[in-house]
Order: structure tokens, then sequence, then C-alpha cells
């Protein structure tokens, strides 16, 4: 049990307000699945964009916010293949792409579709429209929560 609580947890201690700064500026969103901590009372995490086992830094630069579904899911993953073309990408980087660029809701908000190929890996590789969270967007558009008004 040590152990795997070990390589769950980061390897470099990120502060608290650094933590806070994050948070902030995510707008308590996931980058990915724009889950909100404000609907859903669970605290978010805080996701490495370059994961820490392949080289990434724990500094403001390489960090944002992330629900645990989908830092979870992401893991070690920094690239994928695109479902269209085949071919391997980046993931989509929250701190350094717009999500509207990217993505955009399906029609009756329940799905988010991958508009670019980047996009498109990230929803794949991520499940972004794994059941459960398809199941809170209805409850989300059923209280008028969701979809969540995008910062332009």
């Amino acid at each position: 049990m040590k152990r795997m609580k070990k390589r769950l947890t980061s390897k470099t201690r990120i502060s608290v307000q650094l933590r806070r700064r994050i948070a902030q500026k995510a707008g308590f969103q996931c980058g990915y699945c724009r889950c909100s901590t404000l609907l859903t009372g669970v605290p978010l995490e805080i996701d490495h964009i370059i994961p820490e086992a392949a080289g990434g830094i724990s500094e403001e630069s390489n960090l944002w916010l992330a629900c645990v579904m989908c830092n979870k899911i992401k893991g070690i993953q920094t690239h994928a293949r695109d479902p269209v073309t085949g071919k391997r990408v980046r993931l989509y980087n929250p701190r350094t792409q717009r999500w509207q660029d990217n993505f955009e809701w399906s029609r009756d908000g329940l799905e988010i579709i991958g508009k670019t190929r980047c996009g498109r890996a990230t929803v794949k590789a991520l499940q972004l429209n794994r059941p459960y969270a398809v199941v809170a967007r209805r409850n989300w558009i059923s209280a008028d929560l969701h979809p969540l008004k995008e910062k332009l």
C-alpha cells in the first residue's frame, strides 16, 4: 500500500500558494473535461502536463488543474493517435492552448468533440466522454449549469 501511494504522489512538493494560483487561473475547472469543482464538490488535482515520469518539472509552466479521472487516465501519456488520421500527436496542453480551438460541445452539450488532431486524440486518450461524465453533464444541463460558459 505504501508503495502504491508513493507512485501516485508528486516527487516534488507543490506549495499551497502555487496550487491556489493554478486553480484560480484554471477557473476551478478541469483543463480537459471542463468539470468544475464548484459543481462537483470534489477537489481537483494538480496535473503535470508533461508527467514527472517523462521528465516534467513541478513548476507553474508545467502544471494545471485536472479532475481525478482525467489525471488518472492521462497518467504518463504525452501523445496519442488521432482516430481520424492515425497520426501520433501531442495531447492537448491546457496551459498553452485554448480549449475552444481544439474542442467543442455536442449540440446537446453531453459530449466533447475534438475539432483538431490534438483535440480528437485527447478526447479518445483521456476518455473525455466516459459514461459518468455524460451523466453529470446531463444533470448540469437540467440545472441550467452546463455547458459551462467558456472564456473567450
